[in-house]
């Protein structure tokens, strides 16, 4: 028993609830394969426990106080961490979805999923695979379908932008946002590569465009 716990797939539970910590704990417990290392009730606090701890997989919540799940998955996928984001949440809006997968995080499941279902995405989600509930693939194959696709900046991302439009550099940037330069550096790529654009300038104005940040008299764009 000894040897097969060593080699469980060691798990992060990261969400406000604390019922809902408990009862994902409740649910993995007596799995061999899956180990819970630590709980976070939030994404500063999942923050310190990965940096701590180096679990293989943290289960995110989407929305939380503070640093909500994407942020905390921007965070984790643009550090040194080897730790995989899987999403485990009761959202399934469309922006929801498309802002998690576009964060980095290597699945997104409901908080409905049988156990089986949820052990099995740990395990894949270790495996660097992509796992996504039903709802979620068919939304994602839906949203594929379509003839324009909406560019969905994230949270971090668009207020990066925002900053940039202000004329603030890199580290002033990361000093109002609460984090590191290279962090503010890795959204402007993410968001240059959603705009289909080179430079800083060009992102702001076409994100001001298509009325994804505020223009400067703070109203969006018609």
């Amino acid at each position: 028993m000894t040897a097969v716990r060593d080699t469980a797939v060691r798990v992060l539970v990261v969400d406000d609830h604390a019922v809902m910590r408990a009862g994902v704990a409740a649910l993995l417990d007596g799995e061999p394969s899956v180990r819970i290392v630590g709980e976070a009730a939030n994404g500063h606090e999942a923050l310190a426990r990965i940096a701590s701890l180096r679990p293989d997989v943290a289960l995110v919540d989407l929305r939380m106080p503070g640093l909500d799940g994407v942020e905390l998955t921007t965070e984790v996928t643009s550090g040194a961490a080897q730790t995989r984001v899987l999403v485990l949440t009761t959202y399934d809006s469309d922006d929801d979805i498309e802002r998690a997968v576009a964060a980095g995080a290597v699945g997104y499941l409901l908080k409905d999923a049988h156990r089986t279902e949820l052990v099995d995405a740990i395990h894949a989600a270790y495996r660097g695979e992509t796992v996504l509930a039903p709802r979620v693939a068919a939304r994602l194959l839906a949203r594929t379908r379509r003839p324009e696709p909406r560019v969905v900046l994230t949270r971090r991302e668009a207020d990066v932008l925002v900053a940039v439009a202000e004329g603030l550099v890199n580290a002033a940037i990361g000093r109002r946002l609460g984090i590191g330069e290279a962090t503010v550096k890795t959204h402007l790529l993410r968001a240059f590569a959603k705009l289909d654009v080179g430079d800083r300038t060009r992102a702001v104005v076409v994100a001001m465009e298509r009325g994804l940040i505020p223009a400067p008299d703070g109203r969006h764009p018609a």
